[in-house]
């Protein structure tokens, strides 16, 4: 496991969280559920996404632009328009159609000057996809022509019928969108990328990140993790701090912590002492001052205060 797959675990597409529409101009569509992460694509046509905070980004055929909430947007067919805003929530329908609906104006789409719409709000589950939120700007772009493009023929193709398990397939459809448009703003020219994502093409960086992701429970020490990467101990910390930007123990502390906070929360009857073992540690003792120190609270807190929220 790699420590990207592991971040984007909790990040899916689920059905109810997938609409579509083809709309003619003028058009002002606003957002209004703030979703951890937006997806937005047009198949054909073009608009603007109009962030809350932030300037207005062109979505032309192709373009993916991904929102991070819990900031609003707008789709609009031209800066300024003088369409009156339509409230979206988790569906959006047309002005002209009215109510809730799933998929939209298909056949409407070959309408000179229509806009085929795809948006797909994204939830994020626990804290260890939280951090993957943390890497990504308020609004992102990939433009069209890249490996994306693949993709988007797929989701193109599949819109255009309607056929039994055509939900699963768009939303499956869309995860790999999600994806393949993450990897792609990563490795832009010139990008910035996070330090953990870099030092994944690192042969013995990049190989120690998959251990301590794949085996996180293992008792890992610098020299263990050494011998198995095949490098000397001061090369393995050198390195492992130099593109990481923290030593491996601590790196792992904090990824065990990650893990423990989602089963504190997501089983409510594992036990803390269960969840301890799970992610390496025999005593609960010493993996509740670990996790106080890391994350500011005793697991029992961190799990009343989750339910409770």
């Amino acid at each position: 496991m790699d420590a990207f797959s592991d971040l984007i675990r909790g990040v899916r597409a689920n059905g109810s969280l997938f609409g579509s529409t083809a709309l003619s101009p003028p058009w002002s569509l606003h957002f209004v559920d703030g979703a951890p992460l937006t997806l937005c694509t047009v198949l054909n046509g073009e608009g603007w996404v109009v962030p809350e905070d932030g300037p207005a980004e062109p979505l032309r055929p192709y373009d993916t632009i991904i929102v991070r909430g819990p900031a609003t947007f707008s789709f609009v067919d031209e800066v300024g328009t003088s369409a009156e805003p339509v409230a979206c929530g988790e569906f959006c329908a047309t002005p002209d159609q009215g109510g809730t609906t799933h998929r939209l104006g298909w056949n409407d789409a070959a309408r000179d000057g229509a806009a085929t719409l795809i948006v797909g709000a994204y939830p994020v589950r626990g804290e260890i996809s939280r951090r993957l939120l943390d890497a990504l700007p308020g609004v992102l772009r990939v433009d069209a022509g890249g490996t994306v493009d693949p993709v988007l023929d797929h989701l193109a193709a599949e819109v255009a019928v309607d056929a039994p398990g055509q939900q699963v397939v768009l939303d499956r459809l869309l995860d790999w969108l999600l994806v393949c448009t993450l990897r792609a703003w990563f490795d832009r020219p010139g990008g910035a990328p996070p330090a953990w994502w870099a030092a994944q093409r690192d042969p013995v960086v990049g190989h120690a990140l998959r251990l301590l992701h794949s085996e996180p429970a293992a008792p890992w020490t610098v020299a263990a993790l050494a011998d198995r990467t095949r490098v000397s101990r001061s090369t393995l910390a050198k390195r492992f701090a130099e593109l990481v930007g923290e030593p491996p123990l601590t790196y792992l502390t904090r990824w065990r912590m990650g893990l423990a906070a989602d089963l504190l929360v997501e089983r409510q009857a594992v036990t803390v002492a269960e969840v301890a073992r799970a992610v390496g540690y025999s005593d609960p003792f010493g993996f509740s001052a670990a996790f106080k120190r890391v994350r500011g609270a005793s697991p029992t807190d961190f799990r009343r205060d989750a339910v409770f929220s």
